[in-house]
């Protein structure tokens, strides 16, 4: 057996607990001097060094964040929020009150993470939170996982907006051409090259903070000097008097405008998914989350001004989803924003995609590490570019069928809400299970811990989202063309479904041929450490 002092030893190799001392915190438990190879749950509050290493500094802990949260939304969602609302202030103070859910969604991430600093993310907490029934929290993640761990929206937008800034007109084959293309090359060089991947998505992730940083002062520019251009920005509609012009109060109306704006800011909790390959982990989880989440909050509220100072408020009620062309037509004339609009979207497009490979990647191999995937030993290794090229590969099938299949576009944005649905589940579950631990695990070591009252907004605006689908539109329709509840049928069936196989293949079947299920702990050759699920003859 190793010798458990060597510094350089990762964890996955011999034992269960973090040998590397550098990335141990004061505030950290310490293992024992010797162990066993242990994967239970209960060491998820010891961390652990993945096969490959921590090569995630805080810089690119940000960027994975900063990435994840920032997509192509900022760029066309408040010209509808701004449409549904109806005035000036009450836009941004919806845009206000989303970064404040946000943030009560990252304090109970963060607590959970700082508790159990582990690669998973969600998948570690559920089955932390939810030991029995005995593997039903890891079924049903990995079912989620395999079924809806896909990444295709940011991938079709990279093929749309590319195809636009050089004057080609898309067509369904050349846009999903080029969606597969980019999954494609990420997913080689995520498995190929794993620090040249990390380098690519910090790079893209600081461009997404220069353009924003760009329009932003471009609209400064305009407002300081509006005799340079043909249709000055005024800065009036700022003014108290006119601040809350024209706002529609209805409860209706102002919980729409936010539940657009909470999907604006989703994926402020991505570093939670690598904590394995973070160094000093709690330390920069702790820091890191809340600078993100901050350095979006003022750019979306800053971009928005700088929307409605350059823009006419009647045209951005008729934008749509082109706001940010408007803004970059006014400034800078149209032959320009056709140009640079698409291709800045379709950066912003593809650094997204960069980062949920990366991360949706480590959450498949840590499935695959607890034996919930067919081929488990092969998808759980790092081998042989050392990288999780198993989790990869989970991850790179769902997204390429969810790409090519679908025929309609009523097809491609019903599947994309039944992906979200079962999160939002899952998310009412972890914020009631963390309440849970604070009852009947004083014991646990929490180097952070949220208000109580932020984790009740977050269970509350949870439930919202969940019985959200339900509540009939005014025009009967959603963005599809069958029943607007559809695709959460679908998604909670997804979780009944998971739970009956759960049923079918741990009990049913075990009880019906006298056997239970045991987990057996075992490492392979490059060192990873698994979990096997083996069937045991009943005495």
């Amino acid at each position: 057996m190793a010798d458990i002092d060597d510094p350089s030893r990762p964890l996955l190799g011999s034992s269960k607990y973090l040998d590397d001392a550098a990335n141990l915190l004061d505030e950290s438990p310490k293992p024992p001097a010797s162990a066993e190879i242990d994967r239970s749950v209960e060491h998820d509050t010891l961390p652990e060094t993945a096969t490959f290493g921590r090569n995630l500094t805080w810089t690119s802990a940000y960027m994975l964040t900063i990435s994840r949260i920032i997509g192509s939304g900022i760029f066309a969602t408040p010209g509808n929020i701004y449409k549904t609302v109806g005035s000036v202030g009450l836009a941004l103070l919806i845009w206000v009150v989303g970064s404040i859910i946000a943030a009560c969604g990252l304090a109970v991430s963060m607590e959970l993470g700082c508790m159990l600093p582990r690669s998973g993310g969600d998948k570690v907490y559920l089955e932390f939170i939810f030991r029995r029934p005995r593997f039903l929290a890891s079924t049903m993640v990995a079912i989620t996982a395999v079924l809806l761990g896909f990444t295709a929206s940011n991938c079709i937008i990279f093929g749309e907006y590319t195809l636009f800034a050089f004057g080609i007109e898309p067509t369904p084959f050349t846009q999903r051409t080029l969606a597969v293309g980019l999954i494609t090359v990420i997913t080689i060089i995520h498995a190929c090259f794993l620090k040249t991947g990390i380098w690519i998505q910090n790079v893209l992730g600081w461009a997404k903070i220069l353009v924003m940083g760009f329009m932003v002062i471009a609209g400064l520019f305009a407002l300081v000097f509006p005799s340079k251009y043909d249709s000055p920005p005024k800065a009036d509609i700022l003014s108290w008097s006119k601040l809350w012009e024209g706002s529609i109060w209805g409860l209706g109306t102002v919980s729409t405008a936010i539940f657009k704006v909470i999907y604006s800011f989703a994926g402020y909790n991505n570093v939670n998914n690598v904590l394995n390959e973070v160094k000093n982990p709690v330390r920069t989880l702790k820091t890191v989350a809340p600078a993100a989440l901050l350095t979006v909050t003022l750019f979306y509220l800053m971009l928005n001004v700088a929307y409605f100072v350059v823009i006419p408020l009647d045209d951005i009620k008729e934008s749509g989803e082109l706001i940010a062309a408007l803004f970059f037509e006014r400034l800078f004339g149209s032959s320009f924003g056709k140009t640079v609009l698409p291709l800045l979207i379709a950066i912003s497009a593809a650094g997204n995609v960069m980062v949920v490979t990366f991360t949706l990647a480590r959450v498949n191999q840590e499935i695959a590490r607890q034996g919930f995937l067919p081929f488990s030993r092969l998808l759980s290794s790092s081998r042989p570019f050392n990288s999780p090229l198993g989790g990869l590969i989970v991850h790179y099938i769902p997204s390429i069928l969810v790409i090519t299949l679908p025929p309609q576009e009523d097809v491609y944005a019903f599947i994309l809400d039944v992906e979200g649905y079962p999160s939002t589940i899952f998310g009412v579950a972890i914020s009631l299970g963390t309440l849970w631990l604070r009852r009947s695990r004083p014991d646990l070591k929490r180097p952070f811990k949220a208000w109580k009252s932020a984790i009740w907004l977050r269970i509350a605006i949870s439930l919202c989202l969940v019985a959200a689908p339900f509540v009939p539109p005014k025009d009967g329709q959603a963005d599809v063309g069958f029943w607007y509840a559809t695709y959460a049928v679908v998604g909670g069936g997804i979780l009944v479904g998971a739970v009956i196989y759960w049923y079918i293949w741990t009990v049913a079947i075990p009880r019906w041929r006298g056997y239970r299920l045991e987990e057996e702990f075992d490492v392979l050759e490059d060192g990873t450490s698994i979990t096997r699920l083996v069937k045991k003859k009943n005495d």
